[in-house]
């Protein structure tokens, strides 16, 4: 067997004797000569050396399939390897009266050496809260509750919010794209979150007008597929609208909450931005927990686990995308690319499986039976089906290994945070 360095990949040749594929090779010749028809001899009588000539290849096929699984299942046990995902066979030799002879190349879980992991010295997550974000959320929620007045009068202008439908094409001769199409949508004027194009081309637009234009994406826009491209529209106005925002008082806050008054409103804010606070400094300070963990830890990663991480990472956006109504084959998306995009992220969240595995290994940490039907239940009321249902759907999706694995895996940065320690705040 040999071993490449720095990697979980190894490399067995595995012999099966002579014997043993003489012994398989009758069998399956036989069972040919049951079902097989062949001129000249009545079924199941035909000699096994004509069965042999005139099928020798399909023959070959299912003596291989029958003896290469098992034969490298035994191969693994002598040698005390458990392979990660499907072994990979290469350089097969089988011929008559010979022994059969394969490559297998597979990956195996790295032997990992536990280094300090109580004791991680961690700078705790802070984060300031002010009466400015406060005000921010507030504004929000008056941007949410805001009604919009059809301006009749003169052209649309900055503040003013166009609502069009619009096809856009991409300006790029070599490339033969599927225009894009927004129905319905409003857009503002002058906004800092509308690109300028589309403010310079409404500028001035009237209902029932149709404008064309053209957008420059910048290299950093959030859809990977429109950075910097350019885009030429035409925009079908349906109607000129000024918004308004409704008055921050007692009435204000009975139309967008449960409160009575607006100190009221206020008050339930403020709580609810000190438990977003609360979580935050919480997952600033675990990010930096884990990020001493790996520092402490160096050790190769099976490419298997790397690309399951990166598998379940695009599963989770495309779910997200259904969630929304959205059919993921008609999103103008680079699945390919985006998987590939994944590759350091999927990397570390592998890498720390492996760690999660091994400390709770050493600590005894499992997940409880009372702590699975909790998350059971809760997923349950989630997908609107009995907790009986859900384990039912889970145990023949196989999920709930996967929900044993997620709490395990909290219980050992718990375990963590308990042991670690922190040093003095920092701010974020």
């Amino acid at each position: 067997m040999s071993n490449k360095a720095n990697t979980c990949q190894r490399e067995l040749t595995v012999e099966i004797p002579v014997e043993v594929v003489q012994k398989e090779t009758d069998r399956v010749t036989r069972e040919f000569a049951r079902r097989a028809r062949v001129p000249g001899f009545r079924p199941g009588k035909a000699p096994a050396q004509i069965i042999q000539r005139r099928f020798w290849e399909d023959i070959k096929s299912e003596v291989v399939h029958a003896l290469v699984p098992a034969s490298l299942e035994n191969a693994f046990k002598d040698k005390n390897l458990s392979p990660v995902g499907n072994p990979s066979i290469a350089e097969l030799t089988f011929e008559p009266e010979q022994p059969l002879r394969f490559k297998a190349t597979f990956e195996v879980l790295p032997e990992i050496e536990l280094g300090d992991y109580k004791g991680l010295e961690v700078e705790p997550g802070r984060v300031q809260l002010t009466d400015e974000d406060l005000e921010r959320e507030l504004q929000g929620m008056r941007e949410r509750a805001a009604t919009f007045e059809p301006v009749e009068d003169r052209p649309a202008e900055d503040g003013d919010t166009v609502r069009a439908s619009l096809v856009g094409v991409v300006t790029a001769p070599e490339e033969k794209r599927e225009p894009i199409r927004l129905e319905d949508v409003r857009i503002e004027l002058g906004s800092e979150s509308t690109l300028e194009g589309f403010s310079a081309g409404l500028r001035g637009a009237k209902a029932e007008e149709e404008k064309q234009f053209s957008v420059d994406y910048p290299e950093d826009f959030p859809q990977e597929n429109l950075r910097g491209r350019t885009v030429t529209f035409t925009a079908q106005v349906k109607s000129v609208e000024r918004k308004k925002l409704p008055e921050l008082d007692d009435a204000f806050a009975q139309q967008v909450s449960d409160a009575k008054t607006l100190k009221e409103l206020k008050k339930k804010l403020r709580q609810h931005l000190d438990e977003l606070k609360t979580q935050r400094e919480r997952n600033i300070t675990r990010q930096r927990l884990l990020d001493a963990l790996l520092a402490k830890h160096d050790f190769p990663v099976p490419e298997t686990l790397v690309e399951r991480h990166m598998n379940a990472r695009l599963e989770r956006q495309v779910r997200s995308l259904v969630a929304q109504g959205m059919d993921p084959n008609r999103v103008d998306v680079d699945w390919r690319r985006l998987w590939k995009a994944g590759r350091e992220e999927a990397t570390r969240g592998a890498r720390l499986a492996l760690l999660f595995d091994r400390i709770a290994e050493a600590e005894g940490v499992e997940a409880e039976e009372e702590e699975v039907n909790q998350e059971i239940e809760r997923l349950a009321a989630q997908n609107q089906e009995t907790p009986e249902a859900a384990r039912t759907r889970l145990t023949k999706e196989g999920g709930l290994d996967s929900i044993k694995s997620a709490i395990r895996s909290e219980k050992v940065v718990d375990f963590l945070l308990a042991h670690a320690r922190l040093s003095a705040p920092g701010r974020d």
